[in-house]
């Protein structure tokens, strides 16, 4: 019986932090693998700009080739669509037993939210990413009691940071793999005004 982590997200792009902390929550809950889903449109960022949803999916293929336990799927990308975690679980669901569903620090205070969270609830296990720098908790509701906090040794690095710096003209050597670096700059994403 294989039990999977799903981690998705806009991956705009893929960094070392995305890649130290998949890896870090698949040795602490003992998983076989974690799968990158990233998103077509997220719900929660319908009005912001990201790369195509191809550069984004070839910059993950990128940077975990060679990785036996990590995948990536274009399940989200492929519905052209608003992804919703409870759709895309669902579907997941077909083919394994065990999920376990990963998310941010912030995103458990505001799951409340997202589409069908109780379902969700019912489809995976959801494990919380928690950094040395997540402040205490704000409030308990039943997701956040339901939900499994787990403590990464991720590094903090910021996306929208990667971005800034590209169209800035500076280095981002050490913060994405070197295969991604050559991507972003061969296909001159991030030079527009963001």
């Amino acid at each position: 019986m294989s039990k999977i982590g799903i981690f998705g997200g806009t991956f705009d792009p893929i960094h070392h932090g995305h890649l130290i902390t998949a890896q870090s929550v698949r040795e602490i809950r003992g998983l076989d693998k974690i799968i990158f889903i990233p998103t077509y449109i997220s719900p929660h960022k319908t009005n912001v700009k990201t790369s195509s949803p191809e550069d984004r999916l070839n910059m993950i293929r990128l940077s975990i080739q060679g990785v036996d336990f990590f995948e990536v799927s274009d399940f989200e990308i492929n519905k052209h669509d608003v992804s919703y975690t409870v759709d895309t679980l669902r579907e997941f669901k077909k083919f394994y037993d065990e999920i376990e569903l990963i998310i941010g620090y912030d995103n458990i205070f505001k799951f409340y939210t997202w589409k069908e969270p109780d379902e969700i609830m019912n489809l995976a296990k959801v494990i919380v990413l928690k950094r040395k720098s997540s402040q205490p908790v704000e409030f308990i509701d039943k997701y956040v009691e339901q939900a499994t906090f787990v403590q990464t040794r991720g590094i903090e690095i910021s996306a929208t940071d990667i971005r800034h710096r590209v169209h800035q003209g500076l280095p981002i050597h050490y913060l994405v793999t070197k295969e991604v670096e050559k991507y972003i700059f061969e296909h001159k994403l991030y030079t527009e005004e963001i």
